[in-house]
């Protein structure tokens, strides 16, 4: 009998703990506490659109468009004949496809928790054209040494998030998946 109600005790505080992990993650809620108690899920909205991973993302990781809000997604695609020192023009039917997805995913017409913590932490008219210079990103980064980021050549910068954000082109940027590279799991 005793072995019954030890292993029984046992099991209880194993799911105890795991639900507290599943339900109380103070890391975005990057795992459902429904079903898989374990089970993965998108802290902001993963790209979905092959148009703009067949265009973007041949020159870069396809950022998913909760991470910027609609007025800095404009601003980027009527400016693409200077995106960041190059020149990025595209079609005006695909600039145009471009611009309806990333607009209507953008951070300010986001459900996703990291999207809503995004919009907030920006002032009503600030167009920031990089994600790394967001505030919330830069707060999230700021206990990282700058060695582990700007001088790993396998890094380089913030702006570079699938180096250590594993989950990333699925929209997951939880701090228990972050591997920076040369270092290893990154835990603060």
């Amino acid at each position: 009998m005793k072995k019954i109600i030890l292993v029984g005790g046992a099991v209880m505080l194993l799911l105890a703990a795991g639900f507290q992990i599943a339900w109380s993650n103070d890391e975005e809620g990057d795992y459902e506490g429904k079903g898989s108690l374990f089970k993965k899920t998108p802290d902001v909205a993963p790209v979905q659109n092959k148009t703009y991973v067949d265009e973007c993302a041949s020159c870069h990781m396809a950022y998913p468009p909760g991470l910027l809000p609609a007025r800095s997604w404009q601003t980027l695609m009527d400016g693409l004949s200077n995106h960041f020192g190059d020149n990025a023009e595209l079609d005006p039917a695909t600039t145009a496809e471009l611009s309806r997805y990333l607009v209507q995913n953008s951070a300010d017409s986001s459900n996703y928790r990291r999207s809503k913590k995004i919009m907030r932490s920006l002032d009503n008219k600030a167009k920031p054209l990089r994600i790394s210079g967001l505030p919330y990103i830069q707060n999230k980064h700021d206990e990282i040494p700058q060695h582990f980021i700007k001088a790993n050549k396998q890094v380089g910068s913030l702006s570079n998030c699938i180096a250590c954000h594993q989950g990333a082109e699925q929209g997951s940027f939880s701090e228990r998946d972050i591997q920076i590279p040369g270092y290893g799991r990154w835990d603060d």
